[in-house]
């Protein structure tokens, strides 16, 4: 019963990232969640190229958003599935992974070697339950699932949560090759020198509403003030 997000506006272009900074709880979290489709909303709209588009997780995939979720555990991957079945979630109604009224096994778990190469998932098996991954590439099978669908939109949160100093760097140059391929990426983290490292505009966000737009060259302390509730002309 309590709004977490509360008139926000703002555009996401085409070739850039825009940061999301905030103490975790002003809500970052439920804005991603809700643009995603994920969290119900009481109002408001989402337009991608200039047209507006249902709250649906399905209707958006179609459109070209694509979401890694901040929980890969509860919302991105089942980990007692098989890393060919994570790698296909959300898109295995698609005609190339369907026989019939079965799914087609072979072409899953090709389709799953392909990015097991590409995105350095190990070990490189794709009959592997996801629970016996590392946290690192686990996430990696999410990224590899919302990427290699070429979307228009990226929604990424907390994409280096939990991953080991290897896997950040591979993750973090996977963004920013999406941005250098002209996709609109929004950015949600808690690590502010990720965000600053990432992000061609930042924006803050402070009990629910954004309280402004920095530069990612803005020292910390000033976007620190802003993350505390300090008014923007005083953290200026």
């Amino acid at each position: 019963g309590v709004d977490m997000v509360k008139d926000i506006s703002f555009q996401v272009r085409a070739g850039e990232i825009v940061g999301i900074a905030g103490v975790a709880g002003n809500g970052q979290s439920e804005l991603l969640q809700a643009i995603a489709g994920m969290r119900g909303v009481n109002g408001g709209a989402i337009t991608l190229d200039g047209q507006a588009i249902d709250f649906d997780p399905a209707i958006m995939r179609q459109r070209g958003l694509a979401h890694v979720p901040e929980d890969r555990h509860h919302e991105g991957l089942v980990l007692p599935f098989e890393e060919s079945e994570n790698a296909i979630l959300g898109y295995h109604r698609e005609p190339q992974f369907v026989s019939g009224p079965f799914l087609n096994i072979d072409a899953m778990r090709a389709d799953a070697a392909e990015k097991i190469e590409k995105y350095d998932i190990r070990p490189p098996n794709p009959r592997l339950k996801t629970a016996n991954f590392s946290g690192g590439n686990q996430q990696k099978i999410v990224l590899s699932r919302e990427m290699e669908r070429d979307p228009v939109v990226l929604l990424v949160g907390q994409p280096t949560r939990g991953v080991d100093v290897g896997a950040i760097e591979f993750i973090h140059k996977r963004i920013i090759e999406m941005r250098d391929a002209g996709k609109a990426v929004l950015l949600v983290s808690v690590e502010l020198d990720e965000i600053r490292s990432l992000s061609d505009r930042i924006l803050v966000m402070f009990d629910g509403h954004i309280v402004g737009e920095r530069s990612p060259d803005t020292s910390e302390n000033e976007l620190g003030l802003l993350m505390a509730g300090v008014s923007e002309e005083a953290a200026a």
